[in-house]
């Protein structure tokens, strides 16, 4: 379980929010919303203590984790995948070794146990044919693909997903979605995305926090969205264009 504790953080003089809380229960996907520059990234780089707040802290399972060594940070941070906006993989290397790039930076596994878990990993996201492959030669979907099975490798409890699906067409969008649907269900992962897509929130989110106006504005579950009468969220909502009810 993840615990945000009176969160506050600024830049300089610039405040991006304050007075955040909210609980991410064990095998939740929570989608945190809002418009572009509200601080969505910035609140999700809180979770694993990428950044560290002006007030307030984070508990990951009874830890405060901004009290941690930096030894024992480092192995928490072990037990969050994370799948960034452009997928981040490494050009330079195959798809296949972007997905090992972990298993051999933290692990001392044999090669016969990585090429393994490695094959597991392409295959939940249904690329086993490609691991020797460019990341040049790959579509942008089937990047996000890789980049998903590198943010698996080292079996997380915890994955976190910076906008998904930007700039994937409305099928490959989909697909993607499964896979989160997938990763959730099947490996029992508690989920965090960041994301202005509404269709994705929907259909993949157990609950959502929206932030505006330089806080946590609305927090619940995705039945509590659906009739909620709130007019900074249903303004949200009705400017991404799709209709609930």
């Amino acid at each position: 379980m993840i615990e945000i504790k009176n969160l506050k953080k600024s830049f300089g003089s610039n405040l991006v929010w304050e007075d955040v809380n909210l609980d991410i229960h064990d095998g939740e996907t929570l989608a945190i919303i809002g418009k572009s520059g509200c601080g969505k990234s910035v609140l999700m780089k809180h979770i694993n203590a990428l950044l560290t707040p002006d007030e307030g802290t984070v508990i990951v399972d009874g830890h405060d984790i901004f009290k941690l060594t930096y030894v024992d940070l480092r192995i928490l941070r072990q037990r969050f995948g994370f799948l960034f906006q452009g997928a981040a993989l490494f050009d330079s290397i195959s798809a296949y070794e972007n997905v090992a790039f972990p298993l051999r930076y933290f692990t001392k596994w044999k090669e016969d146990q990585i090429h393994k878990r490695v094959m597991e990993c392409l295959d939940m996201v249904n690329l086993s044919n490609i691991g020797d492959k460019s990341t040049a030669e790959l579509s942008g979907g089937m990047r996000k693909r890789v980049g998903l099975a590198r943010a698996i490798v080292l079996e997380p409890d915890y994955l976190m997903y910076d906008e998904p699906t930007s700039g994937l067409d409305p099928e490959t969008s989909d697909e993607i979605n499964d896979l989160i649907i997938y990763m959730s269900e099947s490996l029992k992962i508690t989920s965090i995305v960041v994301t202005h897509d509404m269709h994705s929130v929907l259909r993949i989110a157990d609950s959502a926090a929206f932030l505006d106006e330089q806080k946590l504005s609305w927090y619940g579950t995705i039945d509590e969205l659906r009739i909620s009468k709130h007019k900074r969220l249903l303004e949200f909502i009705k400017a991404s264009e799709y209709q609930i009810g």
